[in-house]
């Protein structure tokens, strides 16, 4: 698959069947991972994979927001030496996973692990040692359903710039302009109309 395909077909799946994942596609995903970028090429990422059933019911228990981990074929959890960037390289890494698994036609979810009550609990269950950060967990199964893909148009999310201000062509976005004595001014949420008297009265 080319890669604007497999962006175009990643999609969050949190409904999964019961077929197992083979462990060869599962290497697959972590060598896919593994080449992220990484902040001055310390890849300090770690990658557990996760397909004992009790684990995955226990890892469910404690995030809220992946009690779908129970029901999927495995899971994947992308840890962190503590560097610097640990969460940025962390976050390429994952993404590097998510594109993978749409490639193989496997379906996927990002459960959020950085700063999370039970980051520690997660990785001292799986014996990762205590110096880590729990960056992600990454649920992982063959999709029970095709998932429901929504985006935003392109248009909404892009502007024009001319000279030293941005000119808005969506409604609803943080836009920033920067006027001839350096000051930054920031709108959050604004209306374009808004956004026009603000950008005249600076």
């Amino acid at each position: 698959m080319e890669l604007s395909a497999a962006i175009g077909k990643r999609a969050s799946v949190r409904e999964y069947k019961k077929d197992p994942v083979e462990k060869a596609l599962l290497e697959g995903l972590v060598d896919a991972a593994r080449r992220a970028p990484s902040a001055r090429a310390v890849e300090p990422w770690e990658f557990i994979i996760v397909t004992d059933k009790k684990l995955l019911q226990a890892i469910s228990s404690i995030a809220p927001n992946g009690v779908f981990i129970k029901d999927a074929a495995c899971c994947i959890v992308v840890a962190s030496e503590d560097v610097k960037y640990y969460l940025e390289d962390g976050c390429a890494a994952t993404e590097n996973l998510l594109l993978a698994a749409a490639d193989c036609g496997l379906g996927a979810c990002w459960i959020a692990g950085d700063k999370k009550p039970y980051d520690k609990e997660v990785l001292a269950m799986l014996g990762a040692p205590e110096a880590l950060r729990l960056v992600s967990i990454i649920s992982l199964g063959w999709p029970a359903k095709s998932p429901h893909r929504r985006r935003s148009a392109l248009s909404m999310m892009s502007c024009t710039g001319k000279g030293s201000e941005w000119m808005p062509q969506a409604t609803s976005h943080i836009y920033y302009r920067k006027n001839q004595s350096t000051r930054i001014y920031a709108c959050a949420a604004v209306s374009a109309a808004a956004l026009t008297m603000f950008l005249a009265r600076n």
